[in-house]
């Protein structure tokens, strides 16, 4: 089991841009969906547990990061916008 704990990924760019990309690591099997489908945000550490990738906190725009959240088979992934 991964006892990391629940985790906020944000930079000063994610806060700029109103979008924050979460990984609840208690939740995350390690299926690579998300790495798979986005893999210039996410990635995975080496015990297979997904992590986004430094600099790309915010989802660096691409435009498949939301697909990466719906693939992933626990819903351990969330991506919020902050209300303008």
């Amino acid at each position: 089991m991964h006892n990391e704990t629940h985790e906020t990924h944000e930079t000063t760019a994610g806060a700029a841009s109103g979008t924050r990309i979460d990984i609840d690591h208690d939740l995350c099997v390690g299926a690579g969906q998300c790495a798979l489908i986005a893999p210039s945000v996410f990635t995975q550490d080496d015990d297979g547990f997904s992590e986004l990738i430094p600099g790309r906190e915010d989802g660096a725009g691409d435009p498949m990061v939301r697909e990466a959240v719906r693939a992933c088979p626990v819903s351990a992934i969330t991506v919020t916008e902050a209300a303008v």
